[in-house]
């Protein structure tokens, strides 16, 4: 039979051919497609601004950038790659197109707003690439006052206002989230039946919601400061810097975990279907979720140590900081347990997992570090800091991403990829990731500070290091496209569930249908409900 008719001829891609229809769909499948596109141009383009910044670092001397420049490289690589790629990456991508499937529902709550949110992220977006096009902005990505409110002459307010506007995109986003998952839920799709992975997004869903104006009342407050003179921040117009970082560092370290928390959502999945097993601890690794949440908004202040609160302030916020760790913790030993004699295989989106777990451990533990007063004071601000932050953010979140695109690419085309060149870019990632930012810990360590374009010449072999690794990195990030792509043509028919794995979305079609379910499914099982390896044994034999 011809590989082509194997696949379902009425499915989400071909309802309703041409450029029209997939700018006014409301199927939440397509729409997650077009955030799949646009975040994918978007991580590129910062990726680019990063090339610029590991290129300038392979030497001591300041010679390829200006120091202006450099400001403006690493500034809109972190404002690009933080709100344009990862808050939304596996919200906007794989939440859109999984949520409704998993929990038995045809589309989520608000179509329409759900294709709106997607239309105002790219107005956000349009906003920084036109400040990218008149000069770029040096503030850093955190918008720090006075820098921002007074100091600098480069776009503050274009860039400002495109992380505004993208703002309103995610908290629609959430708003669609939570109202799907209590309301439109299959008969039997009871909470404590849900998958990990909606558990996941309903939490980080709450932070979107609570979290995103407190942001977007800052930056408001930041605008009216620059364009009319009122003093609000800057100290020179009787403003207070301090209160600025307080507000942007409540909504930011919850932002954190606006990143990871999908990503630990996608873990869940990938543990359980790669090693046959039922999540050990289900109801403790749904609620440790919460408790991440809950937890992002009490800790802010441990990015304030060095800035003049007050020491017992500080003693309280380093302390809730580290109970931070125990809702993380409960994740990686849950995975390990589930780990444990199970029937472990090593297809490519569990490569992304093993990756997963290691650097995420790795980079929780070393922000231990940054949440005790008096290692902090030595390492605030100095590529520790840097190192740390994209271990949990690249090393965690963007392994999650991949992890999980892998995972239900099948799914979303109904085609296979190629298996080999797969592992060869999960590899590359891994390897890259350690190469380039393994030798920053010791740079901080060391005093070399953050957001510097010249360096003393004892730090080059370190920061050599890095550079190369980033090239490493860069090739695993590049490999994908083609292959993903060239899958859409050339890969082998992937079937309703490639992987034999447990959850809703895997008794649909490859590609799904456009309603997702002809009739609405009745859930009677446990999530996870894999077969014992010994029993799956005997029915082979």
């Amino acid at each position: 039979m011809d590989a082509e008719r194997t696949i379902p001829a009425l499915h989400y891609l071909n309802n309703g051919h041409g450029l029209k229809s997939w700018l006014l769909t409301k199927d939440h499948k397509r729409i997650a497609i077009l955030y799949l596109i646009s975040i994918s141009v978007f991580f590129f383009l910062g990726g680019l601004m990063a090339i610029f910044v590991r290129l300038e670092l392979a030497t001591p001397e300041g010679d390829l950038l200006t120091s202006d420049t450099y400001n403006k490289a690493f500034t809109l690589h972190g404002v690009i790659m933080v709100f344009l790629f990862l808050i939304p990456s596996i919200p906007a991508t794989l939440g859109n197109f999984l949520i409704p499937p998993m929990i038995g529902a045809k589309d989520l709550a608000f179509p329409r707003i759900n294709l709106l949110s997607w239309y105002i992220y790219v107005v956000g977006g349009i906003f920084i690439l036109f400040a990218l096009a008149v000069g770029g902005v040096d503030t850093g990505w955190t918008f720090y006052t006075p820098y921002s409110s007074a100091a600098s002459n480069t776009s503050v307010i274009p860039t400002a206002l495109g992380v505004f506007v993208a703002g309103f995109s995610s908290i629609l986003t959430g708003l669609n989230f939570i109202v799907t998952i209590h309301r439109m839920r299959a008969p039997g799709m009871t909470w404590f039946r849900l998958p990990l992975f909606v558990w996941a997004h309903y939490a980080t869903s709450l932070i979107q919601v609570l979290g995103t104006p407190v942001i977007a009342i800052t930056i408001l407050m930041l605008f009216v400061e620059r364009a009319f003179d009122f003093g609000i921040f800057d100290p020179q117009r009787g403003g207070d810097p301090v209160l600025f970082q307080h507000l942007f560092w409540f909504y930011s370290h919850p932002a954190v975990y606006i990143m990871i928390l999908p990503a630990l959502g996608v873990q869940s999945e990938l543990i359980a279907a790669f090693s046959r097993k039922k999540i050990f601890g289900y109801s403790f690794v749904a609620f440790s979720s919460l408790a991440i949440a809950v937890f992002g908004f009490i800790v802010w202040a441990h990015h304030m140590f060095v800035s003049g609160i007050s020491v017992y302030a500080a003693m309280v916020f380093s302390f809730l900081s580290f109970s931070v760790a125990i809702p993380s913790a409960v994740k990686v030993f849950n995975w390990t347990a589930t780990l444990y004699k199970g029937a472990i295989s090593f297809e490519t989106p569990m490569l992304y997992a093993y990756g997963f777990m290691g650097l995420f451990a790795f980079g929780g533990l070393t922000g231990l570090f940054l949440a005790t007063l008096g290692t902090d004071i030595h390492l605030h601000d100095t590529y520790f800091v840097v190192a740390h932050f994209h271990y949990i953010m690249v090393g965690g979140a963007i392994m999650g991403y991949l992890g999980g695109l892998h995972y239900w690419w099948p799914k979303m085309v109904g085609r296979m990829y190629s298996e080999f060149f797969s592992r060869v870019s999960a590899l590359l990632v891994f390897v890259g990731f350690n190469l380039t930012f393994f030798p920053q810990f010791i740079l901080g360590y060391l005093g070399m500070p953050r957001r510097y374009h010249a360096y003393p010449e004892e730090f080059q072999v370190l920061n050599v290091m890095s550079s190369a690794g980033a090239t490493v990195l860069g090739v695993g990030y590049v490999i994908p496209v083609f292959y993903l792509l060239l899958s859409l043509k050339k890969g082998a028919v992937a079937g309703p569930n490639p992987w034999g794995a447990t959850g809703l979305e895997w008794q649909m079609s490859s590609p799904p249908p456009t309603e997702n379910f002809v009739v609405v499914p009745r859930v009677t099982t446990e999530p996870y409900e894999y077969m014992p390896h010994a029993a799956r044994e005997a029915e082979l034999v």
